[in-house]
């Protein structure tokens, strides 16, 4: 158990037999009540996003999870594969516990593993990736990288916003936590 004044982001906890991750936590001090610590907190099942109020005295159980570094080998349907290189051991995720992740994974992809009691529940993405751009509107002379931007797909399927002096076959860094161009790779 762990109490809800120790909380950080990053820490795992089980919460209503699920497991979710803190993104932030506020100490909030009230002038004749209670303190309390306000937290937003991540499934790492669903990927949904939900806000909880705790009282500053209450305990929590904290989630173990373990960390194995791991590479996406292929996709087959809704399943995805990836092989730890110390075990060879493969492992078999579905498209709805990886969630967004999957805009992101392309063969040959080096992530971490998450696994909670012995099984895999979803993968932590590396920072940044390499993605290559296949659809794109083509930029105009005299583009420089000061300019503007616009939308381009990348191998993926994802979609994100591009200096537009990107054409398509560019490849580019993909900063994977909020989806943005980082610069031409």
């Amino acid at each position: 158990m762990i109490s809800v004044n120790d909380f950080y982001p990053g820490l795992t906890i089980e919460l209503d037999g699920e497991i979710y991750i803190v993104l932030e936590y506020q100490h909030v001090h009230m002038a004749q009540g209670q303190a309390t610590v306000k937290v937003k907190l991540k499934n790492l099942k669903t990927g949904n996003v939900l806000r909880r109020t705790f009282k500053s005295d209450e305990y929590v159980p904290q989630a173990f999870i373990n960390k194995r570094e791991a590479e996406f080998l292929y996709k087959q349907g809704d399943e995805y594969y990836f092989i730890d290189h110390e075990t060879y051991e493969q492992h078999m995720l579905t498209e709805e516990q990886l969630g967004d992740a999957i805009k992101y994974l392309k063969e040959g992809t080096i992530v971490s593993v998450l696994f909670y009691e012995g099984n895999p529940i979803g993968i932590e993405l590396p920072t940044t990736v390499v993605l290559e751009v296949i659809e794109t509107d083509p930029g105009l002379r005299g583009d420089t990288v000061s300019g503007g931007s616009k939308p381009a797909k990348l191998e993926t399927g994802l979609v994100i916003q591009v200096p537009l002096f990107i054409q398509i076959g560019d490849k580019v860094v993909v900063d994977t936590r909020y989806a943005k161009y980082v610069e031409r790779a």
